[in-house]
């Protein structure tokens, strides 16, 4: 009988443990799943309704604002075509955490089939829900210059 209750405290711990992903825990794996073109498990990152923007300066300097849905980013992870390699290099993490908010960015450099595509930062804006970290916002920055 003991060994039956020590056993379901380890298990009560490893639960509760499990529940407490850090922010940066979450970041690494969804850019695991996102190498792995795995959109099930990307969606469970998200919280229901996230958004997505991207910020990029067009030819004529002119700052551009596009905004997407979590859905629209798994439809496009999705289809990628299988013989298609695709990295994004975190150079570094910085974790702001206040009660259930957290803020990851992640300065990267992007690559497609191995060539050099663009840089920028990864901005990810996270909310606690019931002890698990959930992605409510991502927004990045995309360049080609200045990607020291």
């Amino acid at each position: 009988m003991k060994k039956i209750i020590f056993l379901a405290l380890i298990f009560v711990n490893m639960s509760a443990f499990a529940q407490r992903q850090t922010p940066r825990e979450l970041v690494d794996d969804f850019f695991e799943a996102f190498h792995a073109q795995d959109t099930t498990e990307l969606k469970t990152f998200a919280h229901e309704g996230a958004r997505l923007e991207s910020v990029s300066i067009d030819a004529e300097g002119s700052t551009k604002l596009i905004t997407g849905d979590y859905s629209k980013f798994l439809k496009g992870i999705a289809s990628i075509p299988a013989d298609a390699t695709f990295e994004e290099k975190l150079h570094e993490f910085r974790v702001e955490e206040n009660g259930p908010l957290a803020t990851v960015t992640t300065p990267y450099s992007f690559y497609y089939n191995g060539a050099f595509s663009h840089c920028g930062v990864n901005s990810f804006q996270l909310v606690q829900f019931n002890g698990k970290w959930k992605i409510v916002y991502l927004i990045d920055t995309r360049t080609t210059q200045d990607c020291d």
